[in-house]
């Protein structure tokens, strides 16, 4: 299912768009030999975040794992990223959630700081920094990276999710505003029907069928400690 991270990415940064296209445009200064460098070192920052994020997720997603709660876990996030995927312009307004405008605040700040200085490292820090602004694709594909209860399973869905969001992002630097918003909107009516998909994917691998996507799960008794183990045929 790692594909649908970089389809995710994809036409999420069509939303994204209008919430991050002023900061790339800033990015990079004038163009020469050095702009398209700077361009791919703010995005590799962001994906960068990303991955990190998705270690810290699939490895909260294993611990549960090894709780033995596996299968009802992944039911569990498959609903949440259906939920995500209808309403994932309303997941932006946790923007206004006292309890993450501490974040906001600092990560605006930081963003300030990063693009007033100049040098390689400043655009990568501005990438890693933007990818710390709540964003309601972020929020789905983390949610799917914490589904595969694996840290590196997660970390690998959002690095390509990061991949997917780089193309749109470094043609809107290059060329400004070429999308009109209508035609940002029709590609952003695609977001729900995919992220509807890859929460039937996740519920389905939830179920325990033995085919395909749905791998059976057997659970392995030691003793007082019983383990769920994955076994994909």
């Amino acid at each position: 299912m790692l594909w649908t991270a970089f389809f995710l990415g994809f036409f999420g940064s069509f939303h994204c768009v209008g919430m991050c296209g002023p900061i790339a445009l800033a990015v990079g200064g004038k163009k020469g030999r050095t702009y398209f460098a700077h361009k791919i070192l703010y995005n590799l920052g962001r994906t960068v975040t990303y991955t990190v994020l998705g270690l810290i997720v699939g490895s909260i997603g294993f611990s549960l794992s090894l709780a033995g709660v596996q299968q009802v876990f992944s039911i569990a996030m498959g609903m949440v990223i259906l939920i995500f995927a209808l309403s994932y312009k309303r997941a932006d307004q946790f923007l206004a959630v006292p309890a993450l405008s501490g974040i906001v605040i600092w990560v605006k700040r930081q963003l300030n700081r990063f693009l007033s200085a100049g040098g390689y490292t400043t655009f990568f820090a501005t990438g890693l920094a933007n990818g710390l602004l709540p964003c309601g694709m972020v929020y789905m594909a983390l949610a799917a990276a914490l589904a595969f209860q694996n840290p590196i399973l997660g970390a690998t869905y959002m690095f390509f999710f990061g991949i997917g969001t780089i193309p749109l992002l470094l043609v809107l630097m290059y060329s400004g505003n070429i999308f009109s918003a209508q035609v940002r909107q029709n590609f952003q009516k695609a977001i729900p029907y995919l992220g509807v998909v890859i929460g039937a994917l996740f519920i389905f691998r939830g179920l325990g069928l033995g085919i395909f996507y749905s791998p059976d799960l057997v659970v392995f008794d030691y003793g007082a400690q019983q383990v769920e183990i994955t076994m994909c045929r």
